[in-house]
Protein backbone atom coordinates (compact mmCIF):
# COMPACT_ATOMS: atom_id res chain seq x y z
CA UNK A 1 0.00 0.00 0.00
CA UNK A 2 2.75 2.46 0.95
CA UNK A 3 4.71 1.69 -2.22
CA UNK A 4 1.68 2.34 -4.42
CA UNK A 5 0.91 5.52 -2.47
CA UNK A 6 4.47 6.77 -2.97
CA UNK A 7 4.40 5.97 -6.69
CA UNK A 8 1.12 7.79 -7.17
CA UNK A 9 2.29 10.73 -5.08
CA UNK A 10 5.10 11.14 -7.59
CA UNK A 11 2.62 10.99 -10.49
CA UNK A 12 0.45 13.66 -8.85
CA UNK A 13 3.44 15.92 -8.16
CA UNK A 14 4.49 15.79 -11.80
CA UNK A 15 0.94 16.27 -13.07
CA UNK A 16 0.37 19.28 -10.79
CA UNK A 17 3.52 20.92 -12.15
CA UNK A 18 2.29 20.29 -15.68
CA UNK A 19 -1.17 21.71 -15.01
CA UNK A 20 0.33 24.87 -13.50
CA UNK A 21 2.67 25.23 -16.47
CA UNK A 22 -0.32 25.13 -18.85
CA UNK A 23 -2.02 27.97 -16.98
CA UNK A 24 -1.49 31.59 -18.02
CA UNK A 25 -1.25 33.46 -14.72
CA UNK A 26 -1.22 37.25 -15.24
CA UNK A 27 1.00 38.11 -12.27
CA UNK A 28 4.33 36.52 -11.29
CA UNK A 29 3.75 36.94 -7.56
CA UNK A 30 0.35 35.30 -7.81
CA UNK A 31 1.90 32.35 -9.67
CA UNK A 32 4.63 32.11 -7.03
CA UNK A 33 2.05 32.10 -4.23
CA UNK A 34 -0.07 29.43 -5.94
CA UNK A 35 3.01 27.30 -6.58
CA UNK A 36 4.36 27.78 -3.04
CA UNK A 37 1.38 26.08 -1.42
CA UNK A 38 0.38 23.65 -4.18
CA UNK A 39 3.88 22.21 -4.49
CA UNK A 40 4.65 22.16 -0.75
CA UNK A 41 4.34 18.39 -0.53
CA UNK A 42 1.70 16.69 1.56
CA UNK A 43 0.04 13.31 1.42
CA UNK A 44 -1.85 13.96 -1.85
CA UNK A 45 -4.55 11.82 -0.28
CA UNK A 46 -7.55 13.15 -2.18
CA UNK A 47 -6.18 12.56 -5.70
CA UNK A 48 -4.93 9.15 -4.57
CA UNK A 49 -8.39 8.29 -3.26
CA UNK A 50 -9.92 9.26 -6.61
CA UNK A 51 -7.53 6.96 -8.44
CA UNK A 52 -8.02 4.16 -5.91
CA UNK A 53 -11.79 4.31 -6.37
CA UNK A 54 -11.35 3.92 -10.12
CA UNK A 55 -9.01 0.98 -9.49
CA UNK A 56 -11.63 -0.67 -7.28
CA UNK A 57 -14.17 -0.44 -10.09
CA UNK A 58 -11.71 -2.16 -12.45
CA UNK A 59 -10.17 0.79 -14.31
CA UNK A 60 -6.63 2.14 -14.24
CA UNK A 61 -6.93 5.07 -11.85
CA UNK A 62 -3.92 6.87 -13.33
CA UNK A 63 -6.07 7.62 -16.39
CA UNK A 64 -7.83 10.26 -14.34
CA UNK A 65 -4.90 12.40 -13.20
CA UNK A 66 -6.40 15.75 -14.32
CA UNK A 67 -9.53 15.24 -12.21
CA UNK A 68 -7.36 14.00 -9.37
CA UNK A 69 -5.14 17.09 -9.55
CA UNK A 70 -8.19 19.34 -9.45
CA UNK A 71 -9.11 17.93 -6.04
CA UNK A 72 -5.62 18.70 -4.72
CA UNK A 73 -5.96 22.28 -5.98
CA UNK A 74 -9.23 22.67 -4.09
CA UNK A 75 -7.74 21.11 -0.97
CA UNK A 76 -4.75 23.48 -1.16
CA UNK A 77 -7.01 26.50 -1.56
CA UNK A 78 -8.85 25.46 1.59
CA UNK A 79 -5.60 25.15 3.54
CA UNK A 80 -4.40 28.59 2.44
CA UNK A 81 -7.68 30.13 3.61
CA UNK A 82 -7.86 28.05 6.81
CA UNK A 83 -4.44 29.35 7.87
CA UNK A 84 -5.39 33.03 7.52
CA UNK A 85 -5.59 35.28 10.61
CA UNK A 86 -9.37 35.53 10.22
CA UNK A 87 -9.65 31.74 10.35
CA UNK A 88 -7.23 29.49 12.29
CA UNK A 89 -4.35 32.01 12.26
CA UNK A 90 -1.59 29.42 11.78
CA UNK A 91 2.04 30.25 11.06
CA UNK A 92 3.22 26.89 9.69
CA UNK A 93 1.88 24.31 7.28
CA UNK A 94 3.78 21.20 6.15
CA UNK A 95 6.87 22.48 7.94
CA UNK A 96 6.92 25.78 6.03
CA UNK A 97 5.61 29.26 6.75
CA UNK A 98 1.97 29.54 5.77
CA UNK A 99 1.17 31.33 2.53
CA UNK A 100 0.02 34.61 4.08
CA UNK A 101 3.19 34.78 6.18
CA UNK A 102 5.22 34.81 2.96
CA UNK A 103 3.00 36.69 0.50
CA UNK A 104 0.61 38.65 2.73
CA UNK A 105 -3.09 38.16 3.37
CA UNK A 106 -4.32 39.67 0.12
CA UNK A 107 -2.18 37.59 -2.24
CA UNK A 108 -2.83 34.46 -0.15
CA UNK A 109 -6.59 34.93 -0.44
CA UNK A 110 -6.34 35.48 -4.18
CA UNK A 111 -3.98 32.51 -4.66
CA UNK A 112 -6.57 30.33 -2.94
CA UNK A 113 -9.31 31.77 -5.12
CA UNK A 114 -7.21 31.14 -8.23
CA UNK A 115 -6.56 27.51 -7.31
CA UNK A 116 -10.25 26.89 -6.60
CA UNK A 117 -11.37 28.25 -9.94
CA UNK A 118 -8.49 26.68 -11.87
CA UNK A 119 -9.54 23.28 -10.52
CA UNK A 120 -12.71 23.26 -12.63
CA UNK A 121 -10.79 24.03 -15.81
CA UNK A 122 -8.43 21.17 -14.98
CA UNK A 123 -11.32 18.74 -14.50
CA UNK A 124 -12.49 19.64 -17.99
CA UNK A 125 -9.02 18.82 -19.37
CA UNK A 126 -9.77 15.16 -18.56
CA UNK A 127 -9.65 13.10 -21.74
CA UNK A 128 -11.34 9.88 -22.84
CA UNK A 129 -14.45 10.07 -20.65
CA UNK A 130 -18.00 10.91 -21.58
CA UNK A 131 -19.28 14.45 -21.25
CA UNK A 132 -22.04 13.13 -18.97
CA UNK A 133 -19.45 11.68 -16.59
CA UNK A 134 -17.47 14.92 -16.57
CA UNK A 135 -20.60 16.94 -15.82
CA UNK A 136 -21.47 14.62 -12.93
CA UNK A 137 -17.97 15.04 -11.53
CA UNK A 138 -18.14 18.84 -11.82
CA UNK A 139 -21.42 18.74 -9.90
CA UNK A 140 -19.97 16.40 -7.25
CA UNK A 141 -16.89 18.55 -6.72
CA UNK A 142 -18.69 21.91 -6.77
CA UNK A 143 -21.20 20.72 -4.17
CA UNK A 144 -18.43 19.26 -2.01
CA UNK A 145 -16.37 22.45 -2.14
CA UNK A 146 -19.18 24.92 -1.53
CA UNK A 147 -21.90 25.83 0.94
CA UNK A 148 -23.26 22.26 0.94
CA UNK A 149 -19.87 20.85 1.90
CA UNK A 150 -16.47 22.28 2.74
CA UNK A 151 -17.38 25.97 3.01
CA UNK A 152 -20.55 25.17 4.94
CA UNK A 153 -18.57 22.97 7.33
CA UNK A 154 -16.00 25.71 7.83
CA UNK A 155 -18.75 28.16 8.76
CA UNK A 156 -20.19 25.69 11.28
CA UNK A 157 -16.66 25.28 12.66
CA UNK A 158 -16.27 29.02 13.18
CA UNK A 159 -19.66 29.27 14.86
CA UNK A 160 -18.74 26.42 17.20
CA UNK A 161 -15.68 28.18 18.63
CA UNK A 162 -15.70 29.07 22.32
CA UNK A 163 -18.60 26.75 23.18
CA UNK A 164 -19.15 23.09 23.85
CA UNK A 165 -21.12 21.41 21.09
CA UNK A 166 -22.83 18.03 20.80
CA UNK A 167 -21.30 15.02 19.11
CA UNK A 168 -23.88 15.34 16.32
CA UNK A 169 -22.90 18.98 15.72
CA UNK A 170 -19.24 17.96 15.59
CA UNK A 171 -20.04 15.23 13.09
CA UNK A 172 -21.90 17.72 10.87
CA UNK A 173 -18.96 20.12 10.94
CA UNK A 174 -16.47 17.52 9.82
CA UNK A 175 -18.75 15.82 7.31
CA UNK A 176 -18.67 19.18 5.57
CA UNK A 177 -15.27 20.59 6.34
CA UNK A 178 -13.21 17.41 5.79
CA UNK A 179 -15.50 14.58 4.72
CA UNK A 180 -17.15 16.25 1.73
CA UNK A 181 -13.98 16.36 -0.35
CA UNK A 182 -13.13 12.74 0.53
CA UNK A 183 -16.61 11.78 -0.64
CA UNK A 184 -16.20 13.79 -3.86
CA UNK A 185 -12.84 12.13 -4.51
CA UNK A 186 -14.14 8.59 -4.16
CA UNK A 187 -17.42 9.21 -5.95
CA UNK A 188 -15.68 11.06 -8.79
CA UNK A 189 -13.19 8.24 -9.33
CA UNK A 190 -16.06 5.75 -9.37
CA UNK A 191 -18.12 7.83 -11.80
CA UNK A 192 -15.20 8.35 -14.20
CA UNK A 193 -14.51 4.60 -14.14
CA UNK A 194 -18.13 3.71 -14.96
CA UNK A 195 -19.15 2.28 -11.58
CA UNK A 196 -22.46 0.52 -11.09
CA UNK A 197 -24.91 2.00 -8.59
CA UNK A 198 -24.00 -0.75 -6.12
CA UNK A 199 -20.31 0.09 -6.43
CA UNK A 200 -20.97 3.83 -6.15
CA UNK A 201 -23.08 3.32 -3.02
CA UNK A 202 -20.36 1.19 -1.42
CA UNK A 203 -17.63 3.73 -2.19
CA UNK A 204 -19.80 6.55 -0.86
CA UNK A 205 -20.26 4.66 2.40
CA UNK A 206 -16.52 3.95 2.52
CA UNK A 207 -15.85 7.68 2.08
CA UNK A 208 -18.09 8.59 5.02
CA UNK A 209 -16.52 6.05 7.39
CA UNK A 210 -13.01 6.82 6.16
CA UNK A 211 -13.54 10.56 6.60
CA UNK A 212 -14.70 10.03 10.17
CA UNK A 213 -11.68 7.84 10.98
CA UNK A 214 -9.36 10.41 9.42
CA UNK A 215 -10.87 13.34 11.34
CA UNK A 216 -10.91 11.60 14.71
CA UNK A 217 -7.25 10.69 14.17
CA UNK A 218 -6.53 14.34 13.30
CA UNK A 219 -8.07 15.37 16.63
CA UNK A 220 -5.97 12.76 18.43
CA UNK A 221 -2.76 13.90 16.73
CA UNK A 222 -3.47 17.51 17.71
CA UNK A 223 -3.12 16.29 21.30
CA UNK A 224 -0.48 13.55 21.18
CA UNK A 225 1.33 14.19 17.88
CA UNK A 226 4.53 16.14 17.36
CA UNK A 227 5.00 19.39 15.46
CA UNK A 228 7.91 17.77 13.62
CA UNK A 229 5.74 14.94 12.27
CA UNK A 230 2.71 17.10 11.53
CA UNK A 231 4.61 20.02 9.99
CA UNK A 232 2.59 22.50 12.07
CA UNK A 233 2.17 23.33 15.77
CA UNK A 234 0.07 20.95 17.84
CA UNK A 235 -2.65 22.14 20.21
CA UNK A 236 -4.31 24.41 17.66
CA UNK A 237 -7.79 23.09 18.54
CA UNK A 238 -7.28 24.00 22.19
CA UNK A 239 -5.85 27.38 21.20
CA UNK A 240 -8.95 28.12 19.12
CA UNK A 241 -11.29 26.76 21.84
CA UNK A 242 -12.76 24.08 19.60
CA UNK A 243 -14.67 20.97 20.61
CA UNK A 244 -13.07 17.78 19.23
CA UNK A 245 -13.66 14.06 19.44
CA UNK A 246 -11.04 13.98 22.19
CA UNK A 247 -12.59 16.77 24.29
CA UNK A 248 -16.14 15.43 23.90
CA UNK A 249 -15.13 11.89 24.87
CA UNK A 250 -11.60 10.98 25.98
CA UNK A 251 -8.37 10.04 24.27
CA UNK A 252 -9.04 6.31 24.70
CA UNK A 253 -12.66 6.60 23.52
CA UNK A 254 -11.62 8.68 20.51
CA UNK A 255 -9.05 6.06 19.55
CA UNK A 256 -11.73 3.36 19.79
CA UNK A 257 -14.13 5.43 17.65
CA UNK A 258 -11.45 5.88 14.99
CA UNK A 259 -10.71 2.15 14.85
CA UNK A 260 -14.41 1.34 14.63
CA UNK A 261 -14.90 3.80 11.76
CA UNK A 262 -11.93 2.27 9.91
CA UNK A 263 -13.37 -1.23 10.40
CA UNK A 264 -16.74 -0.09 9.04
CA UNK A 265 -15.02 1.48 6.03
CA UNK A 266 -13.31 -1.81 5.26
CA UNK A 267 -16.51 -3.82 5.72
CA UNK A 268 -18.45 -1.97 3.01
CA UNK A 269 -15.84 -2.96 0.41
CA UNK A 270 -17.05 -6.56 0.38
CA UNK A 271 -18.69 -5.95 -3.01
CA UNK A 272 -15.22 -5.49 -4.53
CA UNK A 273 -12.43 -7.93 -5.21
CA UNK A 274 -8.68 -7.54 -4.96
CA UNK A 275 -8.79 -4.24 -6.88
CA UNK A 276 -9.95 -2.55 -3.66
CA UNK A 277 -7.04 -3.86 -1.58
CA UNK A 278 -5.41 -0.42 -1.45
CA UNK A 279 -8.55 1.10 0.04
CA UNK A 280 -8.80 -1.71 2.59
CA UNK A 281 -5.18 -1.27 3.67
CA UNK A 282 -5.54 2.51 3.71
CA UNK A 283 -8.44 2.42 6.15
CA UNK A 284 -6.39 0.35 8.58
CA UNK A 285 -3.32 2.54 8.13
CA UNK A 286 -5.03 5.90 8.54
CA UNK A 287 -5.85 5.44 12.24
CA UNK A 288 -2.20 4.61 13.04
CA UNK A 289 -0.61 7.46 11.11
CA UNK A 290 1.73 10.00 12.71
CA UNK A 291 1.00 12.90 10.35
Amino acid sequence: MKELWKARQALVEHALEEELAKTDVLDAQLRASMTYSLMAGGKRLRPILLMAAADAVGEDGTRFLPAACALEMIHTYSLIHDDLPAMDNDDYRRGKLTNHKVYGDGIAILAGDALLTLAFSVILRQQDVSSDALLRVVEEVSCAAGAEGMVGGQVLDIRAENRTISMEELRRIHMGKTGALFRAALRSGAILAGATEEQLTALTSYADHFGLAFQITDDILDVVGSAEDLGKPIGSDEKNHKSTYVTLTSLAEAQALARNAADEATAVLDVFGAQASFLRDLAAYIVNRKQ
